[in-house]
């Protein structure tokens, strides 16, 4: 078998729907399973009636995405497993693509999609710089290829290499494991590829749809600094907080000054919230 799809749904019901009827048309040989970190929503019953074949394992308590992905790699027979966020659309012949890519270029261990908006119009998949990269000195010197990570809308890695890895780390529960993983791939020699003319749509955030923005970018930046801490030096650390926090302190004071002119005060209060967030992590 090519390839194993692992889904993480939560509370995703209508995206995880469509999703999956799309890869109804996807080329290739497949298995699909879906781990619901127990939505609240219409996800499962749905699942169910529509897809009773699809291999739909129900958690007791929402483990986080790494974990969920973790869940059910043993049970996966592909040689290449694809993790897909339940806000996508595959066109039918990206996974083929996805796979003879994979086949053609050994020395990659992980590679994204083209990631496209609803809209038809590139969305940003391909970092080639880690968070807080600019303040390291040779951390990353040792690392394969020169991209440093894709978007987890789509990856696609090596089964036997995931083995070896054991996945995601389960430390990070949302945010950020896209990106470690990427970093332990390169570690091993391996780099991460990205495949141009494999196309999936993705409307991005559909599971934090209720959580409000500064709660995410709190979400994000703790993630942010449990990398750090497993990939940079303390001395790197210091100069990161530094930034942050010389940078916090000076946009808070200009968001007071300006505070009486704001004409979207959601949006001015979020910045401040946001800014207060970085003070709070960076300080510890």
């Amino acid at each position: 078998m090519d390839v194993s799809v692992i889904i993480v749904s939560y509370n995703t019901a209508a995206a995880t729907v469509d999703c999956l009827k799309s890869l109804e048309t996807a080329n290739g040989t497949k298995e699909i399973f879906v781990v619901d970190n127990v939505s609240t929503d219409e996800s499962v019953p749905k699942i169910r009636q529509f897809f009773p074949d699809i291999q739909l394992i129900v958690n007791k308590t929402n483990r986080g995405f790494g974990a969920a992905n973790n869940q059910v790699l043993p049970l996966c027979r592909g040689r290449y497993i694809i993790y897909l966020n339940p806000d996508t659309i595959v066109k039918p012949d990206a996974f083929k693509k996805a796979v003879s890519f994979m086949d053609r270029h050994q020395d990659i261990g992980l590679a994204g999609a083209k990631i496209l908006n609803p809209d038809g119009s590139l969305q940003e998949s391909v970092s080639y710089r880690y968070p807080g990269e600019k303040f390291t000195r040779g951390e990353t010197a040792g690392l394969a290829g020169n991209i440093a990570c894709v978007l987890g809308a789509f990856m696609i890695a090596r089964k036997s290499l995931l083995d070896e890895l054991h996945g995601f780390d389960e430390d990070f529960f949302l945010y950020g494991e896209d990106q470690d993983l990427a970093w332990r791939i390169r570690e091993k020699g391996l780099s991460i590829g990205y495949i141009e003319d494999a196309e999936v749509l993705h409307w991005g955030g559909q599971s934090e749809t209720r959580t409000p923005p500064a709660a995410i970018f709190e979400k994000k930046l703790n993630a942010e600094y449990l990398f750090y801490s497993k990939h940079y030096r303390p001395s790197t650390i210091s100069r990161i907080k530094r930034s942050q926090k010389r940078k916090a302190t000076y946009r808070l004071l200009t968001l007071k000054i300006t505070a009486p002119f704001a004409k979207n005060k959601f949006a001015h209060d979020n910045k401040k919230q946001c800014y207060q967030i970085i003070l709070e992590i960076a300080g510890r």
